[in-house]
């Protein structure tokens, strides 16, 4: 039996070889929409749909398929970077009919724990109010009398802003505020790199085109980092991919990924019947 083991392996490795041999890269629409067609048991329209993905998202996006509510396929782009993080407070919101809440070019500050009092942080505000610019607040948490505070100037006009809890958990939770910071031009403001609140000020802010803030999820459009910085970070997860032994982790790196170099289409597919 070992015998036969040893020749299966050696011959797996063969056809292996052989099979990268004789593969062919596919640069074009077409050949994307062809290999989507027979990956769909022959259903052109959703073999033209996985290459209109591909070609909006790029090699390095993510293309998911959920159950459509309805009975058409649709397909959904996101644009810029989302994560699964809404609103803390319905107060923020600027669009009571859509339930959304919009900051055009604002300033965001990206915090590592969480804000219970906005004592150490009066100095920023009042150079955000100066600048006439929104403010976005990304926070392990915002409560108690911060939120209270921001919530009321908010009402009264007098501080355009909105916050929400920064996404993922632990070592992850670090990792995603920096590819945020990174994509925003922004740093993380954490006490254990050596940055108090009280000394932020606004270049160590991250800005952005627009930011869309939803129940349930946050979107940055056009992030105003540097493309070679971008770029550096991008180089470092594929590294990170690279190394990985556990499927979870590579999934979560290449969702990151994704979302600093590429984008995320979601295939919502519909029927007559259940999934």
């Amino acid at each position: 039996p070992m015998d036969l083991k040893r020749g299966i392996d050696k011959a797996v490795v063969a056809v292996v070889e052989e099979l990268k041999k004789n593969t062919k890269k596919i640069t074009t629409p077409a050949e994307t929409a062809q290999v989507g067609t027979i990956s769909a048991n022959g259903e052109h329209e959703i073999g033209e749909m996985i290459s209109q993905a591909m070609q909006k998202v790029g090699s390095e996006g993510v293309i998911t398929v959920e159950e459509a509510k309805g009975l058409h396929t649709e397909l959904d782009v996101v644009e810029g970077m989302q994560f699964d993080r809404g609103y803390i407070s319905p107060y923020f919101i600027t669009n009571a009919e859509k339930m959304i809440a919009d900051l055009d070019s604002p300033y965001i500050l990206i915090h590592e724990k969480k804000l219970s009092s906005l004592q150490p942080m009066l100095p920023l505000l009042e150079s955000v109010v100066q600048s006439g610019r929104p403010l976005l607040i990304i926070a392990e948490d915002v409560d108690g009398e911060a939120l209270a505070t921001l919530v009321v100037n908010k009402l009264r006009g007098g501080l355009k802003i909105a916050a929400v809890k920064a996404p993922g958990f632990g070592d992850r939770r670090k990792a995603m505020l920096e590819d945020i910071a990174i994509l925003t031009g922004g740093q993380v403001i954490s006490e254990d790199l050596g940055i108090k609140l009280e000394t932020v000020t606004l270049p160590m802010l991250g800005r952005a085109k627009k930011v869309r803030i939803e129940k349930e999820n946050t979107t940055i459009v056009e992030g105003a980092g540097e493309s070679d910085d971008i770029k550096g970070r991008c180089s470092q997860i594929r590294a990170q991919v690279e190394e990985t032994t556990s499927d979870y982790d590579r999934e979560k790196l290449q969702e990151r990924l994704a979302k600093l170099a590429g984008g995320v289409a979601v295939i919502r597919v519909g029927g007559s019947t259940e999934v």
